[in-house]
């Protein structure tokens, strides 16, 4: 995969790959006779997890600016990234598994766009992990580092944040005209 279209690198998936958006653009999605089922409930997967992060955020915020109980708030911190880190795991060994390659038999001159998927897969492994050790370090922290622990989960929740959200628009935009247009043949 050439460098541009690492996930720490690119700002879209290149023309070559959107063909099928062009045929059917976001705006009309939720309009489209195949939106409901498949389709609504992997966009929903989606908002779900900017959901999860916007709610880490808030509750790692509100420790550094002490505008709550820090020990709920570290609770809230725990609960709400083990839920994001379980269901991303879920959701991207089901894709890999599953859906990607059936995805993918539909739409064979797709097949860059499906390898960077997977290369963005790869690449999340390491921000999870980072991800996970930040809200470790912040449910292990003494009350006098609490602070500081949730300034640095704020950090590395922030490009988490941003590497996943491009990571779930290119899905988005390669995948969601696929089950538009093939949703019925494949069974999905």
């Amino acid at each position: 995969m050439a460098d541009e279209l690492t996930l720490d690198i690119r700002t879209g998936l290149p023309d070559a790959l959107r063909v099928l958006l062009d045929e059917h653009p976001r705006d009309l999605w939720d309009s489209h006779v195949r939106f409901d089922g498949l389709t609504r409930f992997w966009l929903e997967r989606h908002l779900m997890f900017r959901a999860l992060i916007d709610r880490i955020g808030a509750e790692s915020r509100s420790i550094v600016e002490r505008s709550a109980e820090p020990g709920q708030a570290v609770r809230n911190t725990a609960r709400y990234a083990q839920l994001l880190l379980d269901e991303l795991h879920g959701h991207h060994q089901i894709e890999d598994l599953h859906y990607f390659p059936r995805l993918l038999a539909a739409e064979p001159r797709l097949v860059r766009g499906f390898d960077i998927l997977d290369g963005d897969h790869h690449a999340l492994d390491g921000q999870l992990a980072a991800l996970a050790g930040a809200v470790n370090g912040l449910i292990r922290a003494t009350p006098a580092d609490q602070r500081d622990r949730a300034g640095a989960l704020g950090t590395t929740l922030a490009g988490f944040g941003r590497f996943l959200d491009r990571h779930l628009v290119d899905e988005e935009d390669l995948v969601v005209p696929i089950l538009l247009k093939h949703g019925e043949a494949l069974g999905l």
